[in-house]
């Protein structure tokens, strides 16, 4: 199931580097897509444990 979410600290390509590589190591193999203009990231797999790491890696996940 695809999950999409708003990360609205999330501000440069810095940023979108370190959200997609916090999701690729907790969720091994799912897809990843991030819009840095609309704050969007959309991830497959584990809701929770998606939202853990984007929080473990510094950000704010919000209901999109």
């Amino acid at each position: 199931m695809k999950h999409t979410i708003l990360v609205n600290d999330m501000t440069c390509n810095h940023c979108v580097g370190t959200v997609r590589g916090a999701l690729e190591e907790a969720l091994p193999g799912a897809e990843v897509e991030i819009d840095l203009d609309s704050h969007k990231v959309s991830f497959e797999g584990d809701r929770a444990k998606g939202e853990m790491a984007i929080r473990e890696a510094g950000y704010t996940p919000e209901a999109a």
